[in-house]
């Protein structure tokens, strides 16, 4: 079981480190180190100071050179920074030698992102996931977290099953894992219950996506009264929340919030949260929320799409929601981004500019799932009937001979990779 530790009584100095090697601009280094420094203020540290370095590839054996490794080791003394955060997963090798160069705590992004999870978690659900998350990172890693925990007193990196499970051997850490993975897969068996009990009513299913901290919690506190947390924080909300939406035209939805997205988000994460995600593949529309005040939201766009394929959700209907325009310096910018991405809208949702214009666009494009239409696809065309599944919102199926028949909605975009096997017109649903 996650228990989250108190907050140390004086604020973790930390120093953050990163590297610029092929493939990694500069800008690209930059960028990516001050989210790490949110990161890092996320968890409760302060960071004292940032060091980068360039080198053609990670060593193997520190990461950066280890001459670079001790003169780290000399700010971390100048500044009195008891860690050391590294912008990449680091190796279990590349952990224990940093450790031992620098006598200090040696954290990587991973695990700063997992420790912000384990304080953020709420729900059993959360707390499961979230512990599977760690259990697996920390696999790996046990001879050198138990010596490490020996010297350390807690604080960033060390909450959650850090302090209550790496006392126990691997043995006993792999089968606490294999119980997680059994109590997730009733999660998941609970949920595919939820989601059937859904599809009954034909009402459609809306999952709110984006990268974290996007106002993705804010959007639907804005539309449903919800009730969600929603701070100006990385990570804010873990858990799920489904709520129903009437449109002007009477047409009720069910918006789903989804946890935020990052660049490098942990695999272990991703794995861990499949049970919560798999709402994205069974949702209707995706509603991508972007933060266009930020600079790099183009890159944050991508890394949240990279996400949604990863999950098996790419080629979703989506409408792309450009949100704190009530922030962004440069409105040309704005109306840039609005003519890249036909069909976006730009709102606030903080001041609740232009959500009217983000409602009627959703109403345009849900407006298609009223239409229902029915398909007879021979079970040999297996790949048919699971795109379909895929990209449509599937109401019944019935097996005929060797046939399977098929009521769906989808999407305008579909059709026509699908009307070959269309049997009647679109009839209202």
């Amino acid at each position: 079981m996650i228990v989250s530790a108190p907050p140390p009584s004086a604020t973790e100095k930390t120093v953050l480190v990163g590297l610029e090697h092929d493939g990694v601009t500069r800008w690209d280094l930059e960028d990516s180190l001050a989210e790490l420094r949110e990161l890092a203020s996320t968890a409760g540290a302060k960071v004292v100071d940032t060091v980068t370095q360039k080198l053609d590839h990670p060593t193997a054996p520190y990461y950066i050179g280890k001459g670079k490794a001790e003169e780290i080791a000399g700010l971390c003394a100048e500044h009195g920074a008891g860690s050391i955060i590294f912008d990449d997963e680091l190796s279990p090798a590349q952990g224990r030698n940093l450790e031992s160069v620098t006598s200090r705590k040696i954290l990587d992004r991973t695990q700063l992102i997992l420790d912000i999870f384990a304080r953020r978690a709420r729900s059993r659900e959360g707390r499961l996931q979230i512990e599977l998350a760690q259990l697996q990172y920390l696999l790996p890693r046990l001879t050198r977290m138990w010596t490490h925990l020996s010297r350390q007193t807690g604080g960033i990196g060390t909450r959650g099953p850090g302090e209550t499970q790496l006392e126990v051997d691997r043995r006993r850490v792999q089968e606490r894992i294999s119980r997680l993975q059994r109590d997730l897969e009733e999660v998941r068996k609970h949920r595919a219950i939820q989601r059937e009990g859904r599809a009954r009513h034909q009402w459609p299913v809306v999952a709110i996506v984006g990268y974290t901290n996007a106002g993705k919690s804010s959007l639907l506190n804005r539309l449903t009264k919800a009730g969600v947390l929603a701070e100006d924080k990385l990570f804010a909300t873990l858990d799920p929340t489904t709520r129903q939406f009437v449109l002007p035209n009477k047409l009720k939805v069910l918006f789903t919030d989804t946890v935020g997205f990052i660049r490098k988000l942990p695999h272990t994460v991703i794995e861990s949260f499949k049970a919560t995600l798999e709402e994205l593949r069974s949702a209707d529309l995706l509603v991508h929320v972007v933060d266009v005040s930020h600079p790099q939201y183009a890159e944050q766009i991508a890394a949240t799409e990279e996400v949604i394929r990863e999950l098996e959700a790419g080629g979703k209907h989506t409408l792309l929601v450009f949100n704190k325009i009530d922030r962004a310096d440069n409105p040309e910018a704005v109306e840039a981004a609005l003519a890249r991405h036909p069909n976006s809208v730009a709102v606030s949702v903080k001041t609740g500019e232009n959500l009217g214009a983000f409602v009627e666009e959703l109403q345009n494009q849900l407006s298609a799932w009223r239409m229902r239409q029915k398909f007879r696809i021979p079970q040999s065309e297996s790949a048919a009937l699971a795109e379909l599944h895929r990209v449509g919102h599937v109401v019944e199926v019935r097996y005929e001979g060797d046939d399977a028949l098929v009521t769906a909605h989808i999407p305008p975009a579909s059709e026509a990779k699908f009307a070959r096997f269309a049997e009647a017109s679109s009839a209202p649903a």
